[in-house]
């Protein structure tokens, strides 16, 4: 089976981090499923033109970016993250008017 492949079979972020052999704490796991999943999805979004071919390489390329992802959540949490866009939804916006509006 191809990388890809064993990929689409998993589900939970658990899943992913066993199939990755990546230690992690349950907790933090539990809280950050989502959080930890859209940033590893992100991350690989931002590289995916920059992964080798070789499947064992871009596996260790995959699980560092992993690792990279659910340790963000170690260090820091979701509210602090803002992964999804929910959390910019209340951030002051910065609005354009022309003076010509202002005149009128």
């Amino acid at each position: 089976m191809s990388l890809e492949n064993d990929l689409e079979t998993l589900e939970s972020a658990e899943e992913f981090l066993d199939y990755f052999e990546l230690e992690y704490d349950a907790g933090i796991v539990q809280v950050n499923r989502l959080h930890i999943l859209q940033r590893f999805h992100d991350y690989l979004s931002k590289g995916e033109k920059a992964f080798p071919e070789d499947d064992e390489a871009k596996r260790e390329a995959y699980k560092q970016l992993l690792a990279r992802a659910y340790q963000d959540f170690v260090e820091s949490d979701a509210l602090t993250e803002k992964v999804f866009k929910v959390f910019h939804m209340h951030e002051p916006q910065t609005v354009f008017v022309p003076v010509g509006d202002l005149l009128k």
